[in-house]
């Protein structure tokens, strides 16, 4: 989520840390313009259409619904589910796509590994259970979550600027010899 003080003029941007908390990042105004949404669900509205004369799918109107309970109507039709979208929070409406597939930056939200940002390896398929999801982060540590847990932030780069840690989980020893 984007909070923006009006009185100080800052933005910051609720993200998680490599310790899977909720920290509060720093924004630039420009940054603050827009958010990350999850598409959760892709579908047809009831055949309830404005025009008369359209009955059955015609009438139907298309949507998807995302993460944080928006309902956005008439999206691009390539998105999919668990796809991003960069939404512009003033107009309302969807300005680019992050598919959900192999290469593009991803962050985890939930489970052990809740905060930590890496590439997408590779996509398990498991009919019946849960898809698994192989990330690798920048320093070459490879991890697995849920699909579920995975919410991509980005192709190459990431879209948002990250908190301090960059995504990356240090181990005990090195925090240690950090200090």
């Amino acid at each position: 989520d984007v909070i923006s003080i009006a009185r100080c003029d800052e933005h910051f941007r609720l993200l998680f840390d490599v310790k899977g908390r909720f920290t509060l990042h720093k924004i630039s105004e420009e940054e603050a313009k827009y958010k990350l949404l999850r598409v959760r669900k892709v579908a047809k509205g009831k055949s309830q259409g404005r025009n008369p004369f359209h009955t059955g799918q015609l009438a139907a109107v298309p949507y998807c619904t995302t993460h944080d309970g928006r309902t956005i109507r008439y999206p691009d039709p390539a998105i999919k589910r668990d796809d991003t979208v960069k939404f512009d929070i003033k107009q309302g409406k969807i300005v680019d796509i992050v598919r959900f597939e192999i290469g593009n930056c991803a962050m985890v939200t939930q489970g052990n590994n809740a905060g930590r940002v890496g590439s997408i390896q590779s996509i398990e398929k498991h009919d019946g259970g849960f898809n698994i999801v192989h990330l690798k982060d920048n320093r070459g540590e490879a991890y697995s979550t849920r699909s579920n847990n995975v919410f991509c932030i980005g192709t190459n780069k990431p879209w948002i600027s990250l908190p301090r840690a960059r995504g990356i989980r240090l181990t005990v020893i090195e925090q240690r010899d950090a200090k």
